[in-house]
């Protein structure tokens, strides 16, 4: 049975050999999680094919495999993913265990802040192209001259298709977190945000077109959360860029 290691205070010294070990038990422990997370993906594959099949039209529910094998590692590639997403939570919290004891208590609440701010806007983005973004691209997809083409949906290829467009949003909703941290560290200004919005439209612009999804659908609903995620971050680093003066002055008072 593997025993957790103990977190490490800040400061708290420990040898070269501690520190190998407590990595090699988190290592464990993250694989673990992971082997757990695969096999409950796996018993419950058929809800996930389900689930992922939803957004295609009515008569390519069940997309084609072309080979003999095709079908099981399918299956396995669908529930390895669904795996490492279900311990993805353990598997941060071991990364962070390991590196915490090396952050300032203070960065440390400001770190998990920013952890837990990322996660929502994770899910909220994989929502949001489940919901929203996939539909519309798969049925334009499928559907673009339909007169010349007898489609067929060939299952590894769709389903590669789905998990990269759902990564895609999930990460284009991490666009807050990427323009806090640049504020934080005083690369960028609010000010300078305000006064360039047309230029970061543009590079939004860009980042839709670059990112996965070679259709003007899937592109426009990428671009569309950016520009909204762009006028949010404008307003959270206000908020951030206000407390900033505040915490420095807590931290010269500090003995």
């Amino acid at each position: 049975m593997v025993r957790l290691p103990r977190r490490l205070q800040h400061g708290e010294e420990a040898t070269l050999v501690e520190h190998l070990d407590e990595l090699r038990t988190r290592i464990f422990v993250a694989l673990g999680a992971l082997t757990v997370g695969f096999a409950i993906a796996f018993v419950f594959r058929g809800d996930i094919l389900h689930w992922l099949n939803a957004p295609l039209p009515a008569d390519k529910q069940k997309p084609i495999t072309l080979s003999v094998a095709e079908p099981f590692l399918t299956s396995m590639k669908v529930s390895l993913i669904a795996g490492l997403a279900l311990a993805f939570p353990v598997v941060l919290w071991q990364l962070w265990s390991f590196l915490a004891p090396a952050v300032d208590p203070h960065a440390e609440r400001m770190v998990l802040l920013f952890v837990a701010l990322a996660t929502v806007l994770l899910v909220a983005g994989i929502a949001f192209g489940y919901w929203v973004a996939l539909p519309k691209a798969v049925d334009f997809l499928t559907n673009f001259d339909d007169q010349y083409y007898n489609s067929q949906l060939r299952a590894r290829d769709y389903y590669s298709f789905v998990i990269t467009i759902l990564l895609a949003i999930g990460l284009v909703f991490e666009l807050p977190i990427f323009m806090l941290a640049l504020i934080r560290l005083d690369v960028i200004s609010t000010d300078t945000l305000r006064k360039n919005r047309r230029l970061g439209y543009f590079i939004v612009a860009i980042i839709a077109v670059l990112l996965p999804g070679i259709d003007p659908v899937t592109t426009t609903f990428e671009m569309v959360p950016l520009i909204a995620l762009y006028e949010a971050s404008i307003w959270l680093g206000v908020l951030v860029e206000r407390r900033a003066p505040r915490s420095e002055a807590a931290s010269l008072t500090e003995p």
